[in-house]
């Protein structure tokens, strides 16, 4: 039987968000004057609250406002390799770590599953040991220039399901025939917790808490 674990990233393996770290981290590194910027980026979250744009246009609008229409991915990868290294020195709960081994060592396929942008959570995901990466994709035009586009939805919610389908088909793993464990701190995550056979909540907020308590859930702590 196919053993494959898939774990969110954002407050799940790390104790923070990484979006918009990742954001500012590149900004302060290349180019801080685009602090100019910054008294732009609350009109985007005013147009999420009221619908106007979607989580995705919102996190393509911080993009542009912060890193620019098209910095060339060459000289992104320097910042995107620091930045992982920042966050698995500072921003990573230990407990998910040593999970994470544990899982490999069982023999367990490991998927991260998240809904940052593959740009940087792809060198996350390699440095600890991740088989198969799902993440929200950027646009890369044939110059070699990141644009703020994102390819398909952005990873989060329900799309991660299709997602994970895809990768199942792509790698010919037979849901049927497979053992699947998930881990998640937020109830964004139901669908795929319920897709799992072993959905686990990790350090959950509140909503999440009530839900895995709901349904008979293992809740850990891994602060």
């Amino acid at each position: 039987m196919q053993k494959i674990s898939l774990y969110d990233m954002d407050r799940t393996i790390t104790v923070r968000g990484t979006y918009t770290p990742f954001l500012f981290h590149v900004l302060f590194a290349r180019a801080p004057w685009r602090l100019v910027f910054l008294p732009l980026l609350p009109f985007g979250f005013i147009a999420y609250g009221l619908k106007l744009i979607s989580r995705g246009q919102l996190k393509t609008f911080n993009q542009r406002m912060l890193l620019g229409n098209a910095p060339k991915l060459s000289a992104l990868r320097p910042h995107i390799e620091s930045f992982a290294d920042k966050v698995l020195r500072s921003n990573r709960h230990l407990k998910a770590l040593d999970q994470i081994e544990k899982d490999r060592a069982a023999g367990r396929t490991l998927v991260l599953v998240t809904a940052s942008y593959e740009l940087y959570a792809e060198a996350i995901a390699r440095r600890l040991g991740f088989d198969h990466l799902i993440g929200t994709r950027l646009m890369v035009d044939g110059e070699g220039r990141v644009r703020p586009q994102i390819i398909g939805e952005n990873c989060y919610d329900d799309a991660k399901i299709g997602r994970i389908e895809d990768l199942f088909a792509q790698q010919g793993w037979q849901r049927a025939e497979a053992h699947v464990r998930a881990y998640s701190d937020h109830v964004s995550d139901q669908a795929m917790l319920e897709f799992a056979d072993e959905p686990i909540a990790t350090t959950p907020t509140l909503p999440l808490r009530l839900l895995a308590e709901q349904r008979g859930w293992p809740i850990v702590d891994w602060r």
